[in-house]
């Protein structure tokens, strides 16, 4: 328990810095805006690159962690799809919500799986993330446009364009060709890597804007519940159902037990959905995972032989 409360606290310490260091104007409002751009184009892409582009594809982890994530997504999925029938939410509702049950926050994830694991565990977590990623993002442009109709168009231009899935795509191809990261490159992605993670856990503090919480703290109340201690027991279920070792059980109920992501507000509102109810849900779940992310580990830990 020490060693991860010793790991998780300067995650969190960041987190906290970053929203005070925007509250008190520093460096400046213009500042985040292009922090956030520099981390999601170049930085996060460049560990995400260099993690794949090294990391073990034939390792035998590889079926069975994208039976996990199929599976854990799709239970997710099937369960919001019952409740949004019993509810009726419209779309842009609908859209928000899932994005608060599916997504996740990957700075804070691999920051984590960093702390804990190491290199080995940020591999097979960027392994995941290949899988998790576009996969999450097709759930939550059909959420959001589904009373609209989703043409193939829609749903794959947002994939195309993501940053995140052409590293992933990237890195992985030059893992399979063999040619590895010559000539230095390898260094010059890894300093870029290194300043990721950092940059992107003082911008998640700086996102959070207490002021937006809306009123609607039934909702809201339940779909933290659902992503931050639900979410992590379905992860938990599929990982013993398929009888995953240790550490991918760990990294599995880790992402599933990670707040949602701060973009998930920028697509919201591309797409008309409800970005007040968006808002909200990101600030309280990154709040909230202070207290709950430790809990559903130390529990993991636990349980998991």
């Amino acid at each position: 328990m020490t060693t991860l409360l010793l790991a998780l606290w300067p995650l969190f310490a960041l987190i906290v810095a970053g929203h005070w260091m925007r509250r008190l104007g520093f460096p400046g409002e213009t500042f985040w805006p292009a922090a956030d751009r520099l981390n999601y184009f170049v930085l996060f892409p460049a560990l995400l690159f260099t993690n794949l582009a090294t990391a073990p594809l034939n390792d035998p982890a590889l079926p069975r962690l994208a039976a996990a994530v199929v599976s854990g997504l799709g239970l997710s999925w099937v369960a919001l799809l019952l409740v949004r029938r019993l509810c009726g939410w419209p779309a842009a509702r609908f859209g928000a919500i899932s994005q608060g049950i599916l997504r996740f926050n990957t700075y804070l994830g691999l920051a984590t799986v960093g702390s804990l694991l190491g290199k080995a565990g940020l591999g097979q977590a960027a392994l995941m993330l290949a899988l998790m990623v576009p996969t999450v993002n097709v759930m939550s442009v059909w959420a959001l446009t589904a009373e609209r109709g989703t043409s193939v168009r829609n749903l794959l231009l947002p994939i195309a364009r993501n940053p995140l899935i052409l590293a992933c795509l990237a890195g992985a191809l030059v893992n399979l060709s063999g040619l590895g990261l010559p000539f230095g490159t390898d260094r010059l992605l890894g300093l870029l890597a290194a300043a990721s993670l950092p940059l992107g856990l003082l911008s998640v503090g700086a996102a959070l804007q207490l002021q937006q919480i809306g009123g609607e703290w039934r909702i809201l109340a339940g779909a933290v519940a659902a992503r931050l201690l639900l979410s992590p027991l379905v992860a938990a279920g599929v990982a013993y159902g398929l009888h995953l070792p240790p550490q991918e059980s760990l990294l599995l109920i880790l992402f599933f037990a990670l707040p949602t992501a701060p973009t998930a507000y920028a697509l919201t509102r591309q797409l008309g959905g409800d970005s007040t109810l968006m808002a909200s849900l990101i600030t309280l779940q990154t709040l909230a995972a202070a207290l709950t992310l430790p809990i559903v580990l130390i529990l993991a830990g636990i349980a998991i032989p």
